[in-house]
């Protein structure tokens, strides 16, 4: 029996003694300058069709813009319902059922279609103002469907194949949902590039400086981590795992950052000295896309995320549009002063939930690709 012991401590030392060595004789990952896209419209061919798919949805709400145009809720429902897979299927549970269900955001899109909306309180369906549209509580349901989706859908997708077992394509699916392309262009201005971003992609462009630090290239060094990663193999799980924190941290920065920049817009509307009817509009349209940016990322996947729900829903309120009640977003524009410190009071949670210095956030107003004309 001794002997046995030995013989199998000393055939488990080897085993071990082989692991050992070959961990050490495993070159490190080798990273590309760029990414390799010449599989890109093969592998993500499903996630292209999606983001056609929430285009199509984003031009029938925004018929409602012009004054008397009827937009009907069948039809934003079928767009959002159709495909495969469609964006209902791709979306999480919670945020599906805000947009489809009776009263969601298509009926209250539907309903305000085809009227005019004055701020105040709440009479009526809703309907034009400025060049926007919202509904009667002075809230714009586009936003809340095309914005909400940039996070309810594509990046809730995101994370759905992040959890599970990742092959080469994976990485492709995940830029496609970004919103990028392999070219990582790094802006969203078709006269500069031949692939620009779309969706949060082009955001991130817009929050970035491009001096190789900002969230869009942290985005883009994470992907090509990413995908010379799954290339390499199993062997490099840790470089994979390592490229989808730095992924996702960006993503979700970027979108926080966003939400930053819409406050920042919606105050400076909202504060004018003699606003015009277009400002207040403006305004309103601005606070409804850091909303629909905000609440589209609630119910996602924690392991993803910094922000918990809890935190989510605390932002919600404050920004007048709580996840389980009816909007107050008039208030801004009838109430400014009782009410536009909540926007700043958004503003600080988010730079204190993400560690933005002030340099970041006071950048974070600006949209880069246009002060650089890139």
């Amino acid at each position: 029996m001794c002997t046995l012991l030995r013989n199998g401590l000393i055939a488990l030392m080897a085993l071990l003694l082989a692991f050992s060595c070959e961990d050490e004789e495993r070159p490190p990952l080798n990273l590309p300058a760029n990414y390799d896209g010449s599989s890109f419209a093969t592998n993500a061919s499903k996630e292209l069709a999606l983001q056609g798919q929430l285009s199509a949805l984003t031009s029938e709400a925004k018929k409602g813009r012009t004054a008397g145009n009827l937009v009907s809720e069948e039809n934003l429902i079928a767009l959002f319902e159709t495909g495969n897979p469609s964006l209902q299927a791709i979306a999480s549970g919670y945020y599906a059922g805000k947009i489809s269900a009776s009263g969601g955001f298509a009926t209250q899109l539907a309903l305000a279609s085809g009227g005019t909306y004055t701020p105040g309180l709440p009479t009526g369906e809703g309907g034009v103002y400025g060049a926007y549209l919202f509904d009667e509580n002075g809230i714009e349901p586009e936003q809340l469907i095309e914005k909400g989706l940039f996070g309810a859908a594509f990046y809730h997708r995101a994370t759905t194949l992040a959890a599970g077992t990742l092959t080469e394509a994976s990485a492709d699916q995940m830029v496609a949902l970004f919103g990028a392309h392999p070219d990582f262009p790094n802006t969203n201005n078709a006269q500069t590039a031949t692939n620009p971003d779309k969706f949060l992609a082009s955001y991130a462009a817009r929050r970035d400086k491009n001096d190789g630090n900002g969230l869009y290239t942290q985005a883009k060094n994470g992907f090509i981590q990413l995908q010379a990663a799954l290339k390499a193999g199993n062997e490099y799980k840790t470089e994979q795992d390592e490229a989808l924190e730095i992924i996702f941290d960006a993503w979700e920065k970027a979108n926080a950052a966003t939400i930053i920049n819409y406050c920042h817009a919606a105050i400076s509307k909202f504060s004018a000295t003699n606003p015009t009817t277009d400002d207040l509009a403006s305004g309103l349209h601005a606070y409804s896309e850091g909303v629909g940016f905000l609440h589209g990322i609630r119910m996602s996947n924690q392991t993803f995320r910094r922000i918990t729900d809890a935190e989510i829903d605390a932002l919600l309120v404050l920004m007048n549009a709580p996840y389980d009640g009816t909007p107050t977003s008039y208030k801004f524009i009838t109430d400014g002063i009782n009410e536009l410190p909540k926007l700043s009071q958004v503003i600080e949670t988010l730079q204190a939930t993400y560690g933005f210095s002030d340099q970041e956030v006071e950048d974070f107003k600006k949209n880069w690709v246009a002060e650089q004309g890139r």
